[in-house]
């Protein structure tokens, strides 16, 4: 048998940002690829009309999801490698009538941006603690090189108790991030084990325990209808005064109307970059609030994590095709608790 066939549909702008370029030289050289020289994302129609014939599919961000029409022409296709992160969108559609029964393998590089955003989480928690802005923005818009009225010590980063809600893919990153600052680690996910938090070196706690116990509150938690506003005013309530609430998973786990009313109490500093909606409308009194530090949803960038999708995204096929096991294969059977 000759090289496996691999339809490449990202656009080049796509490659650029999340291939090195001896990396995708790397997978032109390994396998047969037909790569997407349009200059435009595919339609589902399209790619219905090339995908036959191909044995893996590349995907990433702004392609099409897979339709039956795709599915039905695809006989010969093994892997989906998704050079991004949710496949959610991508094979929903296609799921329980073609994906699992044909055992088709879908990769997923959301690891890969996890690494970016779990460094965002510690910085943000950081940043929070010891009013860094605040400090900043003291010695430059009002020429005072100490403003007063700020706390001039705290219980910072190391030796606390953090709180980590879902042990997802970016929550055991930050975890293991936080090693070095020698805090206690909570963590709230239904889906955890017992021998499994053992094995991470954290305790395993309920939601309202891990908010009355933490100093900083990390949401990590995937945006599906169990966890829907699942932060609320009992758990906001809870936290200790000072305490730091940062969110970069997705703003529908937080209720927004429960966090402006704690907000605007002063007790608590929240870092958001993620909110819904999304954006904040510009007279949205979260933009006020000085204990309020908000970005715009960038905590997934970083070339360390975008470079990393394309390593990974080509470690993928090489297994795949080699009868390996592929490390970010999708676990089809929790489709529906996946982000």
């Amino acid at each position: 048998m000759g090289k496996p066939r691999v339809l490449y549909i990202p656009v080049v702008s796509h490659t650029k940002k999340v291939f090195r370029d001896e990396t995708f030289q790397c997978m032109l050289d390994r396998f047969d690829v037909k790569v997407n020289d349009t200059g435009a994302n595919y339609t589902s129609e399209q790619l219905a009309e090339e995908i036959q014939g191909f044995h893996g599919l590349v995907t990433g961000w702004g392609t099409p999801r897979l339709t039956e029409s795709v599915l039905e022409n695809a006989d010969k296709l093994g892997i989906v490698a998704h050079s991004a992160g949710s496949i959610k969108g991508l094979i929903g559609e296609v799921l329980d009538k073609y994906i699992i029964p044909r055992n088709i393998c879908v990769f997923s590089a959301n690891v890969a941006i996890a690494y970016n955003v779990a460094e965002a989480a510690i910085g943000m928690m950081i940043m929070s603690c010891r009013h860094l802005i605040d400090h900043a923005l003291t010695i430059r818009e009002k020429g005072l090189w100490r403003n007063p009225d700020l706390p001039g010590s705290g219980t910072y980063l190391t030796g606390s108790t953090v709180g980590i809600i879902s042990a997802s893919k970016v929550g055991r990153i930050v975890m293991k991030l936080l090693k070095p600052f020698k805090v206690k680690t909570l963590v709230y996910d239904p889906y955890l084990s017992d021998w499994e938090a053992g094995r991470l070196d954290v305790e395993k706690v309920e939601l309202d325990d891990l908010f009355a116990r933490s100093d900083f509150v990390s949401l990590h938690a995937p945006s599906i209808p169990e966890t829907k506003n699942m932060v609320g005013e009992k758990q906001l309530k809870a936290l200790r005064d000072g305490a730091v609430l940062v969110n970069t998973s997705r703003g529908s786990v937080l209720d927004h109307d429960a966090l402006l009313a704690e907000l605007r109490t002063g007790r608590i500093v929240a870092a958001l970059d993620v909110t819904t909606p999304e954006p904040l409308p510009k007279d949205s009194p979260f933009r006020k609030l000085t204990n309020c530090i908000l970005s715009p949803h960038v905590s997934g960038s970083g070339d360390y994590g975008y470079y990393l999708i394309g390593t990974t995204t080509l470690q993928a096929l090489e297994d795949f095709f080699a009868g390996k096991p592929v490390e970010g294969a999708a676990e089809l059977a929790r489709f529906a608790k996946l982000a």
